[in-house]
């Protein structure tokens, strides 16, 4: 299937400047492609993924992806529709999140052979621009009326806007031109709001190149949930594809909780199974939706893309021993993971009472309390129900000599820590 069909099947089409000559292009040349994203944080994620998800998908239909990081730009900062100013960073800043989102990227594409990718920085072609050369040779090709018609920008103008950001979209098409000029690109794509900036970068360089120079702009629809909620957030904040911020743990179960009536939507999103299995998932999940079989699919391919094979075996066993409370089996390293947000304790003693551990650590109201719910099988360690009253914690029960679990309940769980 060609590419634009199948992103067209995938629901990943929202605008296109032109169809009929995209598709002539494509099937005439391998084409290099580009899209971009700017460093305002040392970490991406999950709703900057899908651009950079469609971009692969060119370079598996045979085109060239070159992925942008925009050093540049980032100092700068692309307006939103919110009413305040983005707040402007260091250079400092803005270079170490470059080379943050730099190694999260190379984790999606293929950087070897005819059609390897390329990454960019437009700090390397715009930062020893003087301002006069800016103003004549760029600033020159852009009319002001339609500027302010842009959406973001009429969005703003109310509240108002300040020169730097509204000259965002110079700064953007003057990307989209280096690269026709210096790469032989020819089409960006980027999500639904960078629809103007991408129109100004394509009327940038048929006014700067040659008579006839053509290219292209593709965009993609928001992603939405089914519950009316902002994709990628949850209760605990945004879904982040830096390991330290979401740990694999956290990342996989995200993918897993996904709601019935968005998971085949996300399928065809966010992964690269075929067709087939996907209308195969769809199936399963309509005869036997408490198997969850598409949500362990999405799961298991985008925590696999991002986090590699490794992190996603580490995922599915915590979430495995957690189901089945057999958290005995789990490594210090998977304790971490999968009881990052629960309450913890630390411990100084070689050896402590149960019953004294769970007054301690706020486990049970009272030593009273404590003896009920032992008595009572309420409680559990490491997995193990314990209903011995006089039972201490010795080494025996700890996790590589640095963890034990205490379930009080089915699932109220407690991490005791050892700082011995």
């Amino acid at each position: 299937m060609e590419i634009l069909q199948d992103l067209a099947w995938r629901g990943l089409v929202y605008q296109q400047t032109d169809e009929e000559g995209l598709q002539e292009l494509l099937n005439r040349e391998e084409v290099s492609l580009y899209c971009g994203v700017d460093p305002t944080g040392d970490s991406m994620h999950i709703g900057h993924l899908l651009p950079f998800l469609v971009l692969r998908r060119f370079q598996q239909a045979g085109h060239k992806p070159i992925i942008l990081v925009g050093g540049a730009t980032g100092t700068i900062g692309d307006p939103s529709g919110k009413s305040q100013e983005r707040q402007l960073q260091s250079l400092e800043t803005v270079q170490h999140n470059v080379a943050c989102l730099k190694a999260q990227l190379e984790h999606i594409f293929d950087f070897k052979g005819k059609n390897g990718a390329v990454m960019v920085n437009n700090y390397d072609w715009t930062s020893n621009l003087s301002i006069l050369d800016f103003l004549r040779d760029f600033g020159k090709n852009f009319n002001v009326n339609q500027m302010l018609a842009k959406d973001i920008v009429a969005s703003r103008l109310e509240t108002g806007i300040s020169f730097t950001e509204f000259s965002y979209q110079i700064l953007q098409a003057m990307d989209f031109n280096h690269l026709y000029e210096n790469n032989n690109c020819k089409l960006q794509i980027g999500g639904s709001d960078q629809w103007g900036n991408i129109v100004a970068g394509l009327e940038l360089i048929r006014k700067k190149q040659a008579e006839g120079a053509k290219a292209f702009g593709l965009t993609l629809p928001l992603v939405t949930k089914a519950d009316g909620t902002k994709f990628g957030k949850t209760e605990g904040g945004a879904i982040w594809l830096d390991a330290e911020k979401t740990t694999p743990y956290e990342f996989y179960q995200f993918w897993i909780n996904v709601d019935d009536r968005d998971v085949i939507n996300y399928l065809k999103y966010f992964t690269f199974l075929s067709h087939g299995e996907i209308n195969e998932l769809e199936k399963q999940m309509q005869e036997a939706p408490e198997q969850r079989a598409a949500q362990k699919a999405l799961a298991a391919d985008i925590t696999k893309l991002i986090h590699g094979e490794g992190a996603l075996n580490q995922a599915i066993n915590i979430s495995a021993a957690l189901f089945k409370g057999e958290v005995s089996k789990l490594t210090a390293a998977e304790i971490e993971q999968g009881f990052k947000d629960v309450p913890s304790f630390e411990v100084t003693e070689e050896e402590i009472s149960l019953v004294d551990l769970l007054v301690n650590a706020k486990i049970s109201p009272s030593k009273r309390q404590a003896r009920e719910d032992i008595t009572n099988g309420a409680i559990y360690v490491n997995g193990e129900r314990k209903q011995e009253l006089d039972k201490v914690l010795t080494k025996e029960d700890r996790i590589e000599g640095k963890y034990t679990i205490i379930r009080r309940g089915k699932k109220k769980y407690f991490l005791i820590k050892y700082g011995i």
